[in-house]
């Protein structure tokens, strides 16, 4: 493996990381992936998609926390990556409430520890994943890159936002290309057991309720992972510059003076949640027993993403409809689950 050619993918064996890592890995690019394997949801699942990256050539494999601030530093020294794409996180909205522990650890030390990485190492370019859960108290929909996020709802959002600025503090001190790019509700075959879909299918294909919290009344800009993926490459292909219309009197939120962009990567066509529960419902046959419940803290009534500027820079935008990405995971977990 070319040191010069890798790419390093932190978060490897989560969800997004894996379908990123993949789609380098079958390009022909190299890839180092790192992942401390924790046990937030069942480890079993992050094995298995590890065993799919492993069977790939030019994948190489370390177990390893972005907490750790010796380890980090020593595998930048010693793997010297061309670029970074960056997904390791703590994730979950609901869960940052109950362990904010847990993400100021990996999100924010984390966070610090790829920054000094990327900066001893004169990377490339760094990607790394932000979230639609900075918008926060922003009802104006759809959100833009160059909205306000003042009022994060959770610890999670507060995390993500202060990445950002982590990141163009290293852009405007050092000169490191950074874009961040904010998910709005991925899903997809592999995907996350805490997530709603996995959660929905797993209860009603065992003749349980499924939980719908807000009483079905919250609008997702639901993402499938085939487009996040794309959208993921093509940004990782083309280093943040800087925005040479940027004002420092009047100052863009998603640009700047310095190599750092943020963009949204969102589906573009908010969804009820009741018509993703419908489209689930179809794709397994089956008709789901609801429970409705209010809306948990912390989460948003709606989501929805303006990605004009995401098509601008790299000429895509995603739009797999939902029906179509729902039944392809209704699919593969059948077949994963033997069910």
């Amino acid at each position: 493996m070319n040191a010069k050619d890798i790419t390093l993918v932190t978060g490897c064996a989560g969800f997004i990381g894996m379908h990123c890592a993949q789609a380098l890995l079958r390009s022909g690019q190299p890839v180092l992936g790192i992942d401390n394997l924790n046990s937030y949801y069942d480890p079993a699942l992050k094995e298995a998609r590890l065993a799919r990256l492993r069977a790939l050539p030019g994948f190489a494999f370390e177990r390893l926390d972005i907490a750790d601030r010796a380890a980090m530093r020593e595998l930048f020294q010693r793997a010297a990556p061309r670029r970074v794409l960056h997904l390791a996180a703590q994730a979950g909205v609901r869960y940052s409430i109950e362990q904010p522990d847990d993400y100021t650890d990996s999100n924010l030390l984390g966070m610090a520890n790829i920054l000094q990485g990327c900066r001893a190492q004169r990377v490339e370019h760094l990607v790394f994943a932000s979230s639609s859960s900075v918008y926060g108290g922003n009802a104006k929909t759809p959100f833009a890159g160059r909205d306000a996020v003042d009022h994060p709802w959770s610890y999670y959002a507060a995390t993500k936002k202060a990445g950002e600025a982590m990141a163009h503090s290293y852009a405007h001190l050092y000169g490191l290309p950074c874009t961040g790019l904010r998910f709005f509700t991925v899903y997809g075959p592999w995907g996350r057991p805490d997530m709603a879909l996995f959660k929905f299918t797993r209860a009603m294909l065992a003749g349980e309720p499924i939980e719908v919290y807000g009483e079905g009344r919250p609008v997702r800009d639901f993402t499938y992972i085939d487009d996040i993926v794309e959208g993921v490459l093509r940004v990782l292909a083309k280093p943040a510059t800087p925005d040479p219309a940027w004002n420092p009197a009047a100052p863009g939120a998603a640009t700047s003076n310095a190599p750092w962009r943020i963009f949204n990567i969102g589906g573009g066509a908010p969804t009820p949640l009741m018509d993703y529960i419908a489209a689930l419902e179809a794709a397994l046959g089956v008709k789901a027993e609801k429970r409705l419940l209010p809306m948990q803290p912390g989460d948003m009534p709606c989501t929805a993403a303006d990605t004009s500027a995401l098509r601008e820079w790299v000429g895509f935008a995603p739009a797999t409809p939902v029906a179509e990405g729902v039944a392809r995971f209704a699919a593969w977990y059948r077949q994963f689950y033997s069910l």
